[in-house]
């Protein structure tokens, strides 16, 4: 039994989606294997340089920043006992943004550092990997290895995050997923509750629920990949309950270089943007993302467009990219980026933000 912990990383996923290439063109420099036993590297690096007309703020500004996939390298182990394969994957996640605020405190973190059991039943993950609330519409985002709309001033952009989809936090997760049953694929699991309730006495009795469905199929040569995803959690302290829940969901057809996909989501008492601790209320959210790509020879034409209608967090967004990629070769590609970004106050219409970001880079990947 082959070992797939690669393959099934959010960066492997990340990777074969915006370049199209099979799960194993970039599958990692394998450093051993012997008797069963496997251990191989990956390593993804960029850097942009990014000129930006903040209209808001009436300022232009020039930098050199990474993407919206900042610079990561990941450890991929596996073993072959009997009928299992035990697998883990540990990888880290790392700015290069920080250059002059702090010049030697690079920020690094680690979304994903777990273990997993593959078998003829499927596979089960333990540890700290990406959600499933979301997973495919952020993994399947054309834009995913450009740029996209502007984020914190020393962490990433923040590509389609708030204007399109929320992004599936890392966490500590119990995950199972089902073998491929002709194109179908199941995945569900539990996972580290978010703290919607701080105050006293607030308690989360029970873990938060994700699961998500995925079906990829060929009719007549127009290649479809489906999907729907959730969650589910409920937390409360001595005077508030705040239950939350969110369904995402997409559609791509692919077919002779073109490819068109349409996502979206909708939620309640969920953070649409980063899912993590804090104050929530019941309040709604929802969004969408239609994008169209088409690939020729070695060079790849994306248009995107986003919305997020936020009750929650009182804001309206639309996001616009152009984008072009050109293949080098195998483990160099070259980007360039047309972004436009608005985000106006739900309640009284007006604008917090609004940028137009040029952004052109390179990304080396191995």
């Amino acid at each position: 039994m082959k070992n797939n912990n690669f393959r099934k990383s959010g960066l492997a996923v990340a990777l074969v989606a915006a370049t199209g290439l099979s799960a194993t063109a970039n599958a990692a420099v394998e450093v051993y294997n012997n008797e069963g036993t496997s251990f191989s590297v990956d390593g993804y690096f960029n850097a942009f340089y990014v000129n930006r007309d903040d209209k808001a703020a009436d300022t232009q500004s020039s930098d050199v920043k990474m993407g919206f996939l900042p610079n990561t390298i990941g450890f991929n182990f596996s073993k072959e006992v009997g009928d299992l394969t035990m697998g883990g994957r540990s990888s880290f996640w790392s700015t290069i943004n920080d250059s002059l605020q702090s010049p030697t405190d690079t920020a690094i973190d680690v979304r994903q550092l777990y273990a997993t059991v593959d078998g003829s039943f499927g596979q089960v993950l333990i540890g700290k990997d990406f959600g499933l609330y979301a997973r495919s519409n952020i993994f399947l985002d054309e834009i995913l290895m450009g740029f996209g709309s502007p984020g914190a001033p020393t962490g990433v952009s923040f590509g389609n995050i708030r204007s399109g989809y929320p992004y599936p936090n890392p966490s500590a997760q119990i995950t199972y997923r089902s073998p491929d049953m002709g194109g179908l694929k199941v995945a569900a699991g539990i996972l580290e509750p978010a703290d919607t309730t701080p105050g006293a006495q607030s308690e989360q009795s029970a873990p938060r629920f994700e699961a998500e469905v995925t079906y990829s199929a060929d009719l007549g040569g127009v290649a479809l990949t489906g999907w729907v995803n959730g969650r589910s959690q409920s937390s409360e302290n001595a005077t508030t309950t705040v239950d939350s829940s969110g369904v995402g969901y997409g559609l791509r057809a692919a077919v002779a270089g073109l490819s068109l996909t349409a996502s979206g989501f909708t939620s309640k008492g969920d953070n649409p943007v980063l899912i993590s601790d804090g104050a929530l209320t019941e309040d709604d959210a929802d969004g969408y993302l239609v994008q169209g790509s088409y690939t020729f020879g070695a060079n790849r034409l994306v248009v995107s467009y986003g919305e997020t209608d936020a009750e929650i967090l009182d804001f309206e967004t639309e996001n616009t990219s152009v984008a072009f990629f050109h293949d080098v070769n195998s483990n160099l590609k070259l980007a360039a980026e047309y972004n436009m970004f608005e985000q106006t106050a739900r309640s009284s219409g007006a604008t917090q933000a609004e940028a137009d970001t040029l952004a052109l880079g390179a990304i080396v990947m191995f």
